[in-house]
Parts: C-alpha cells; sequence; structure tokens
C-alpha cells in the first residue's frame, strides 16, 4: 500500500506550497485510520525537501512517479520514498530509498550488518541503512507478484542527509561491503552523487504507472522463497513429527485446504504442555502452508521475539536466506492495521502469552487475538495456560473461542500429549506442578522412574560449574527468577553484576547483551536468562536459580511480588492493584510467580540443577527429594 503517490512536478508542488504533511497524514488516516507522532511529521518535512532538491534537475523527466511510505508486504516495514520511471532501455524501473535522519554512526564488528546510532532518545543498535534498503527491495520482489511478471527492476538505495561526520568510515567499512554494493549509501554532501545514481536508471517519466502495478501486485511468496523455507525446515531433523504431533499436523493441514477452498474462516486451538512439540509442529505448518498450491501468504508469530530469532537463525544465519526466514516470522502486535483475511494461515506459537494492545506503549489496536483471527483465514493457536507469566498475557482458549464467535470462525480444538522435554517423564512435570503447589497430583515424590536429573545445590558457584560441565554442543544455559535489577551497562562497567549472592560471592549478568539469541550464543553460558528469554525454548540442561519472591513457611509456599526486581515488567501495575483488591492482586502474583518458575524448571530434555535463596524452601526440596 502507497500512503503518498505524484509524478515530480507535482510533487515538487506540493513540497513549495507546504502541503505535502497534510496530504500524507490526510492519506494514512483514509487508508490505514492512522495518526502519527508530530516527529515523524517533522522528520517527513526535513527528509522532503531534500529529496526535492535531488530531483530538481531537467535530465530527471517532471513525470517520473514518486512514492512516500509503501507498505511492504507481509510485514509492518515501510519504504520511505520511491522513485518509478523507464530506463533507456524501456525497462520498468523503480529505486527504492531509504531517508535516515542520523547525524553519525558506529559500527559493531561483531554483528553482521548491525551499527550503533542514536534513536528513540539513546544510543541503540540497528541496521545498516545499506542492509535495510537492500533486505525491503528483496522482500517486496518475493511477495509482489506484479513486479515479478512485469520484471520491474527495483533498486535500492539509502541517504542520510543529516550525516555530519566528516569521515562516515564506519558505516562504509569493508565488512559492509556486500550491502553497500547492492544498495549505494549517500551522505549529507551527496546529492549530485545520489542525483546521478538516479539518472544512471531512470530516463523516461511513467506517469505512475510502475507505482501503480507495484501497489495493486497480488502479494504471494515467490517460488524460490516457498522452496528456502521449505527446504531449510525439512532439512532439520529437530523439527521431524511423531504421534500426535503428526495427528495435529494434518488436522491443520485438512482445516486449512477447506479454508481456502471455501473461504471460510476456521480457527484451531491446540493445547500442550511444556516439550509437547507445540514450535515444531509450527514450523513444519509454515513450511507445508508456504507451499500450499501456488503458494499462500502465511507468518510464524508469537508475542516474545526471543523463539523467533532463535528459530530464525537456527534455519538461516545469513544472506537472502536469512531475510527470507526472517520475512515469514512476525510479532504478535503486527496485525493491529491487517485486513480482513489478508493473510492465508497465521501461526501462533505462545499464544498464552498475547496481549490486550500492542506497541511499545500498550496504545495500538484492540486485541491481539481478535486482530489475529481477524486477519487470518486460517489461524491455529499453539498454547499452554500454565505458561502465562505477565499480568498482561491474556491468551486462554476462552478468550481464543470469545473471538473466533464473534467473527463467525468454525472452531476446532486438540491436545498434545507426547513429552519430548524432561526425557519424555510426565510424572516430572506433575511433581514439579506438586511442588510448588500449583495444583495436587499424583507425583507427590520424586520418582526414580523420572530417569531425569534433578539436583538441588548449596552453592550456587557449585551449581554453575556443573552446569557448565553439561555445556556440550551449546546446549545448557542458567536461568534466574527475576528477582534481581536488569541494570548493567557491558561497556561502561564491565565489573558490575546484576545478580550478587553475597554469602557465596556469587556474581553473574542477566543477558543484556544478547538479549534475542542469547538461548544460542556460545558466550550466554556466562551470563543468567530469564522468563523472557528462556520461554518458548529448550536445552539439554538447565541450571535455575529460584529468588526471594518464593519462600516456604508453615507448610506452604509464600509468593512474594514485594521481592521481585524494580525492572521487572511482568508484574507492573500489581501494586496499584493490591490497594484496591489485595485477594485478587495476591492471587494473580502467586499466579503469575509460580508459572515463572515452572516454566524456567522444564527448559532442560534431561536435567535441571538448582540453588535456592529461601533456606526452608531449599529444605523442602531436599527432604521430598531425598524421600
Amino acid at each position: 500500500m502507497i500512503i503518498y503517490e505524484a509524478i515530480k512536478s507535482e510533487f515538487k508542488e506540493d513540497i513549495f506550497n507546504s502541503v505535502i504533511e497534510e496530504r500524507i497524514l490526510s492519506n494514512l488516516k483514509q487508508k490505514l485510520n492512522k495518526n502519527v507522532a508530530p516527529n515523524e511529521i517533522r522528520s517527513w518535512t526535513n527528509s522532503l525537501i531534500h529529496m526535492k532538491e535531488v530531483l530538481d534537475d531537467a535530465s530527471i523527466p517532471d513525470n517520473v512517479g514518486v512514492a512516500i511510505e509503501y507498505k511492504i508486504p507481509n510485514t509492518s516495514k515501510r519504504v520511505d520514498f520511491i522513485v518509478s520511471g523507464y530506463s533507456d532501455s524501456h525497462k520498468p524501473t523503480a529505486l527504492i530509498i531509504e531517508l535516515k535522519q542520523w547525524e553519525s554512526a558506529t559500527k559493531i564488528t561483531s554483528k553482521d550488518g548491525i551499527v550503533e546510532t542514536y534513536l528513540n532518545q539513546s544510543i541503540r543498535e540497528t541496521t545498516h541503512p545499506s542492509y535495510q534498503a537492500w533486505t525491503y527491495a528483496t522482500l517486496i520482489k518475493e511477495y509482489n507478484e506484479n513486479i515479478r511478471h512485469d520484471d520491474i527492476e527495483i533498486i535500492p538505495s539509502a541517504f542520510l542527509h543529516n550525516y555530519k561526520q566528516e569521515d562516515p568510515e564506519d558505516l562504509l567499512d569493508l565488512q559492509f561491503k556486500k550491502y553497500i554494493d547492492s544498495a549505494p549509501v549517500f551522505f549529507k554532501h551527496d546529492k549530485q552523487k545520489l542525483r546521478e545514481f538516479i539518472k544512471k536508471y531512470i530516463h523516461i517519466g511513467d506517469n505512475k504507472e510502475i507505482l501503480y502495478r507495484i501497489d495493486h501486485g497480488v502479494i504471494r511468496p515467490s517460488k524460490s522463497l516457498q522452496d528456502v523455507v521449505s527446504k531449510l525446515v525439512e532439512g532439520h531433523e529437530e523439527f521431524k513429527l511423531i504421534d500426535d504431533q503428526k495427528i495435529v499436523f494434518e488436522q491443520a493441514l485438512s482445516l486449512a485446504s477447506k479454508s481456502f477452498s471455501d473461504n471460510k474462516k476456521r480457527v484451531l486451538i491446540v493445547e500442550g504442555g511444556p516439550g509437547t512439540g507445540k514450535s515444531v509442529l509450527a514450523l513444519n505448518l509454515l513450511s507445508k502452508l508456504i507451499k500450499y498450491d501456488q503458494g499462500k501468504l502465511v507468518q510464524y508469530v508469537t508475542k516474545n521475539s526471543a523463539p523467533r530469532n532463535v528459530f530464525s537463525q537456527k534455519l538461516a544465519n545469513s544472506g537472502k536466506k536469512k531475510v527470507f526466514i526472517k520475512s515469514t516470522f512476525n510479532g504478535s502486535g503486527s496485525f493491529t492495521d491487517a485486513e480482513v483475511n489478508q493473510f492465508d494461515a497465521l501461526i501462533v506459537d505462545e499464544a498464552h502469552r498475547l496481549n490486550a494492545k500492542s506497541g511499545m506503549f500498550q496504545n495500538l489496536g484492540e486485541n491481539q487475538i481478535k486482530e489475529i483471527i481477524r486477519a487470518g483465514l486460517f489461524s491455529i493457536f499453539f498454547i499452554d495456560e500454565d505458561q502465562k507469566v505477565t499480568l498482561k498475557d491474556i491468551g486462554s482458549t476462552e478468550e481464543i473461542r470469545k473471538w473466533a464467535s464473534y467473527l463467525n470462525a468454525e472452531v476446532h480444538e486438540n491436545k498434545l500429549e507426547s513429552q519430548f522435554r524432561c526425557n519424555g517423564s510426565d510424572g516430572y512435570l506433575a511433581w514439579i506442578d506438586s511442588m510448588l503447589q500449583i495444583r495436587e497430583t499424583a507425583n507427590e515424590t520424586f520418582d526414580s522412574d523420572f530417569d531425569y536429573d534433578f539436583r538441588i545445590f548449596d552453592d550456587p558457584n557449585e551449581m554453575r560449574e556443573a552446569i557448565k560441565a553439561k555445556n556440550h554442543n551449546n546446549k545448557a544455559r542458567i536461568v534466574a527468577g527475576y528477582c534481581w535489577d536488569w541494570y548493567k551497562d557491558y561497556k561502561n562497567n564491565p565489573d558490575y553484576y546484576d545478580i550478587e549472592i553475597k554469602e557465596h560471592d556469587f556474581r553473574m549478568s542477566w543477558n543484556l547483551g544478547n538479549h534475542d539469541t542469547w538461548a544460542i550464543n556460545p558466550e550466554s553460558i556466562e551470563q543468567a536468562g530469564c522468563i523472557h528469554t528462556s520461554q518458548g525454548l529448550e536445552f539439554d540442561y538447565v541450571g535455575v536459580i529460584i529468588g526471594d519472591d518464593i519462600r516456604f513457611e508453615n507448610g506452604k509456599f509464600i509468593t512474594d511480588f514485594t521481592k521481585r526486581a524494580k525492572t521487572d515488567q511482568s508484574l507492573k501495575g500489581i501494586k496499584s492493584l493490591y490497594k484496591k483488591d489485595p485477594d485478587k492482586a495476591l492471587k494473580l502474583a502467586d499466579e503469575i510467580i509460580k508459572n515463572t518458575y515452572r516454566t524456567l524448571l522444564t527448559r532442560g530434555q534431561k536435567g535441571c540443577y538448582v540453588y535456592i535463596t529461601d533456606s526452608n524452601l531449599k529444605h523442602f526440596f531436599r527432604e521430598i527429594l531425598n524421600s
């Protein structure tokens, strides 16, 4: 979808008359029912004046097409600026130009295509402008059928018109060469170079004809994208299906096929506990459905970014394959503006983590479940309600049924029983539920038949060394309850540690430096993960530090939300609720704290090693274990 389009002469006139912002805002409201922050309006004004100066050349025809804010198919990303026309050989061409307000940037040598710059009032990591423009061009070509059919050439570039660094060597470093070769980057004093770049590819005006073809193209994944996703998933042994996974897989395919045939909205809810293979099933369905018939628009969706980033990196580490894979993985807040049945299928993993509102400030949309069902012709939700770990988590089978009924979707349900985690021991999972007093089960004692390596440690240093010794093939990790503030600044204060247990002279840091891929980065064995970086993922062995938010008194577990870290957002709002309704607040906090530890204690496939800060709780665990 293009927000603003005109020919060059009209664009220049709109700039001259100072009406360009009004027209963009009006179109945003009309096409997306969306308002824009004042700072974004100011950035438009600044950038578009620069582009008007670049285009102000008689050799660039007055009737070339100009587009602003083109939404890339299958993503929430938008291309800033497009110039369209024909080459000297009459080849249809569209130049996409990413516009940046940056004044400086610094390379990060250890990360491919990543730089640091000042964004949103602080220094942040972001993609190199050339990498961004190149990926945008790649996705446009791979999803827009008109571009492929009409052989429209898409040429990417970036323009940093405010860049003040006299020598932009960091952005032109050799490590970015492959991206710059594909998408040249232009700086503050390069307006003439950018102008020549445009003139090199566009000689004849098109009167917006090419923009029309782009904007009205059928959105469908290309054959190459389908093949890449399918082959990468099918090539992983860990993604093979067995037992009831296969049954649910075939049911999902059958329901999707019916929806594709009769255009009737259908929803499948699949319940499954830890390690029942929900994510494996989701990835296999992504692989199969994206190739269905002539190709379907399908996405793998999660609220938490960690599973998406870990799975996409496992499937493809770099290059075009990585772009393809990441384009099919999306966050649960990406559908607030989606049209009805915009997607053929949406596969929602960790559906218990869905929220009502979306966006950084929780101010977008109405309800993520409603928006997902509305956007997908067929949607499947993988859910475990015992893994709700924040006050914002609203995912439940009841909530899904409610919105499915509201949107006239046919509802089907199934359940996964087979256990792949904790050495296939449903008994261990039942014992954890009993131990944490989540529910009464028949497994009140730890049975040797569990065939699971569970140990309690008196010293967290010994637990850490035991986990390190099990870190074969990078498959062991340490996680902790969120009882320590997450303040560490790796660059400014390398001697600061977030987690300290002074009586044992134990120090460890949270995984702030590699939040999204902590589960698979080799250096992560030296850092502690939390619920947000480990949920939905699994390891061979996991070490768990149980903090002061849970203790044992008079034969009962006591959960204490006041012992959670101040930086923890999981229980945001609980103090206000406690003042209004103490019983409700304590009940919710108890559920979330226990669910958090239940989730952490079930991340290991072969074993779980535990250190507990509360001596009474440690004694209780050990007594049960020894009995």
